[in-house]
């Protein structure tokens, strides 16, 4: 059984195509890979041959006589997850075989492609692009992280991509930067595709890469409060594509579903404009399968496909030139399909190519420290010699970097990094991409919020609550200095879920200075972190809850540190960062 499955791979649409559809109550369809649950770790190929013996799906050499009818395949928030769910090679077999079938095929991509993995990381998303060539994508959308890199290198990035760049709202100075949408022909149909960013990039991707020098903002998503300027852009290109005789009319979104976006979320767009046919979208990474009504009264279909290749969005037109259906395909399984089912093609030898290349990378050395960088206690030892974690219960040199990371690339204040966070020490000498990168592994995103002072002071009592013993909240800090004093039992009440619910008692934190002034209470400051703590009540942090967010999810956490050392310290950690017990930012008396 298992031989026979060395084929498997010619065979992915036919599984997919195959097993039983999960009708959504607005008639789209989520088509599941396997019956399993959800993430499940299925290790034997042969499990999926039950399925794939009931279908023979055409050989994917030579040309097939075409049935005339058209497939969309469309994907959204990669995130540099290139070989995980169905992979980029397991999206080439399917786009292959299908067009083997007689299927003429499109493949568009709704953002966010280039960012959120080391393999974007350290190329600054070039890897990614090139993957895409390979791939084959027709069109694809600026992201809110696709500006993460900065504005010069998305453009260059853009010039390097061999598929199409749209959009009807991003702009330098009124101007559009890209068309605003593309008109495909196909199986004797034209099919329009309107591209459309969400306005929150200015505050989700990094404020400065869309200012000049002056701090004045020279780019821009057409984001007025009331949401009118962005429809006008979308319906203006739906209006021009059918002007051009486009047959259908497909958005390509990226706007989510999130309150926080509203009024440009991708609900709010439909409902104000006329003339879409079907709307791809992502942002919000969620799965939903919605049927809602225009501003005529007519149904839209609106489709998203989750992040990390998890699915693959599919709309099927007929030879009439009727959307069929439109739904996802989901792969339930953490082995990646490229793993589990040996698929061999071009983009599986490229995707391989690109993660040897990390691997050097990895190892290429991008700066250097004439200090060590430590986590942990620099003299003391347990009883098996082993060095005493420190990172979590006392301040550390490199909880000072990290914190400084945070405040220098976003601006703020005061920066925030939770020692939990911090995971290994930086020995002296050459630093590598490796190194950095294993200090902030989770792929948290740096945020800034707005915040009271007694919100700050909260946050620092329950950062302390168990000093002088290890928290992982435990808060190394940048822009301020704090004293604990552990002879004070800790006043901070938790809730049933053991988050931040209320001081109650003498508190133990005392004398916070803002740079060389007291903390107020009453005043407001910008805060640094990730969305782990800030956002998300990550170690508990609920203090935050509902704070502003002015910069949100803006870079990825190891790349925060990288652009740091290499760009603002040129490479060089010198003597500043020398003492281990770091630079008196934190004292703690008993």
């Amino acid at each position: 059984m298992f031989k026979r499955m060395k084929n498997i791979a010619a065979l992915l649409p036919a599984v997919m195509l195959a097993v039983a559809s999960v009708g959504c109550a607005d008639g789209t369809k989520n088509t599941s890979v396997t019956s399993d649950s959800t993430n499940a770790v299925i290790t034997d190929p042969s499990a999926y041959a039950e399925v794939t013996e009931k279908i023979a799906a055409p050989a994917v050499t030579g040309d097939a006589e075409k049935n005339g009818e058209i497939y969309v395949l469309f994907t959204s928030d990669v995130h540099c997850g290139v070989d995980q769910g169905f992979g980029y090679a397991g999206l080439r077999q399917i786009r292959d075989s299908l067009e083997a079938q007689g299927y003429e095929t499109i493949l568009v991509d709704d953002g966010d492609a280039i960012q959120g993995e080391p393999v974007g990381t350290v190329s600054k998303g070039e890897t990614i692009v090139e993957l895409m060539n390979e791939v084959g994508y027709d069109i694809a959308i600026p992201g809110n992280h696709e500006f993460d890199y900065g504005m010069d290198r998305f453009l260059e990035l853009a010039g390097k991509a061999e598929y199409t760049y749209i959009s009807c709202n991003f702009n330098r100075e009124g101007n559009l930067i890209f068309a605003p949408y593309v008109i495909k022909e196909a199986a004797g149909k034209r099919i329009a595709f309107v591209g459309v960013t969400t306005p929150k990039t200015l505050t989700s991707s990094t404020p400065l890469y869309f200012q000049n020098d002056k701090g004045e903002y020279v780019y821009g998503f057409m984001q007025d409060n009331s949401g009118k300027a962005l429809y006008k852009a979308v319906q203006d290109a739906v209006d021009s594509a059918r002007g051009e005789g486009a047959d259908l009319v497909y958005v390509m979104g990226h706007l989510g579903n999130e309150a926080e976006c509203e009024p440009w979320t991708y609900a709010d767009v439909i409902a104000n404009t006329t003339g879409i046919d079907v709307f791809l979208d992502g942002h919000s990474h969620d799965t939903d399968q919605i049927v809602m009504k225009d501003k005529t009264g007519k149904e839209v279909t609106r489709s998203a496909v989750g992040t990390k290749l998890n699915c693959i969005g599919y709309s099927r037109i007929t030879s009439s030139g009727e959307v069929k259906e439109t739904g996802v395909w989901t792969w339930n399984n953490k082995i990646s399909a490229p793993k589990l089912l040996d698929i061999n093609n071009p983009v599986r030898t490229k995707v391989d190519a690109a993660e040897l290349e990390l691997e050097e990378k990895f190892g290429e050395v991008v700066a250097n420290t004439t200090v060590e960088l430590t986590i942990s206690d620099p003299k003391e030892v347990d009883e098996n010699g082993k060095p005493i974690r420190m990172i979590r219960r006392a301040e550390t040199n490199l909880g000072d970097l990290c914190a400084d990371a945070y405040r220098d690339q976003s601006g703020a204040d005061i920066a925030f990094v939770n020692g939990g966070g911090i995971r290994v020490s930086i020995e002296k000498g050459d630093i590598t991409y490796g190194d950095i990168i294993n200090v902030h592994p989770f792929g948290n995103m740096m945020c800034v919020i707005e915040v009271t002072g007694q919100q700050i002071l909260d946050a620092l009592e329950w950062g302390s609550k168990e000093a002088p013993g290890e928290n992982g909240g435990f808060l190394q800090v940048s822009g301020l200095t704090y004293e604990i004093d552990t002879s004070i039992d800790t006043p901070c009440v938790a809730d049933e879920n053991s988050e931040f619910e209320k001081i109650s008692g003498k508190r133990r934190v005392k004398n916070v200075m803002v740079g060389d002034t007291p903390i107020d209470p009453a005043a407001k400051y910008t805060l640094a972190g990730h969305d782990y703590m800030l956002l998300n009540h990550g170690d508990g942090f609920t203090m935050f809850e509902g704070a502003p967010v002015l910069q949100d999810r803006v870079k990825i956490d190891n790349q925060v540190l990288i652009d740091y050392i290499t760009d603002t310290l040129g490479g060089v950690i010198d003597d500043s960062y020398s003492d281990p017990f770091g630079q008196g930012r934190i004292t703690i008396t008993e």
